[in-house]
């Protein structure tokens, strides 16, 4: 890889930026200073500074996110505030993107990477991912509402869902429950509920996988995920 890919990947510039910055003598390569852009430079083996600072390449970045209400899981979108908004510039530069979608007025669990491999083995329907979602409903939620979804339900345009686990935490005229989907469909959760003539009035995503929500993580904060964090993600072989 070339020096000047290596720092601009990095973040320390543009290749016209960083080419600057390897003029001012700032650079070294395992311990010499470097003012070539062309060096080639191995990421495995060589040591790279800035200013005295090593510099660790990093391909990927994988990121835990505590999604608020009122912003929607994208990159851009050109009326309301994006996930991606609410990151550093740093990380902003990996260009990351969310990995499945929370409705614009959900909050919870969201994560966010660039590593396009994971995502696709995360949100692959032959992978069946849980995803656990706490959830208030205006309705008292019952047994047989557990017993429909188990089986599936019909939603508004005729999909007929795969099972899912309800877990009915209270039963009231505002009712509070658990409930794990392997799908991602438009408003699932919502429109499940719907078919059963009840309303979601919040919704929160606790876990994807084995991946869990940071209860310390404060809403609309994020950091990277721990090595253990991240194994937990990789779908087991089948």
């Amino acid at each position: 890889m070339r020096l000047d890919k290596f720092l601009s990947d990095m973040a320390f510039g543009s290749r016209k930026e960083v080419k600057v910055l390897l003029k001012s003598k700032a650079v070294e390569v395992n311990g010499h200073v470097e003012k070539d852009p062309k060096q080639h430079v191995d990421p495995d083996k060589d040591t790279v500074t800035v200013n005295g600072e090593p510099v660790v390449y990093q391909e990927f970045i994988y990121l835990m996110l505590h999604k608020p209400p009122g912003v929607v899981s994208a990159t851009e979108d050109t009326r309301d505030p994006t996930v991606i908004d609410l990151l550093g510039p740093t990380e902003q530069h990996f260009k990351p993107f969310p990995v499945g979608r929370l409705d614009k007025d959900t909050e919870g669990l969201l994560l966010l990477t660039n590593d396009g491999k994971l995502a696709h083995e995360l949100l692959s329907p032959k992978k069946d991912v849980g995803k656990r979602y706490y959830a208030q409903i205006n309705g008292v939620v019952t047994e047989e509402d557990s017993e429909a979804f188990k089986r599936g339900v019909t939603l508004d345009d005729g999909y007929e869902t795969k099972p899912a686990e309800l877990t009915i935490l209270k039963s009231d005229d505002i009712s509070e429950i658990e409930l794990v989907i392997t799908e991602g469909k438009f408003h699932q959760v919502k429109r499940m509920f719907e078919s059963r003539g009840k309303r979601v009035t919040y919704l929160k995503r606790l876990s994807m996988g084995k991946l869990k929500l940071d209860p310390e993580l404060k809403i609309g904060h994020y950091r990277p995920l721990t090595e253990e964090e991240f194994a937990s993600l990789r779908p087991a072989k089948q």
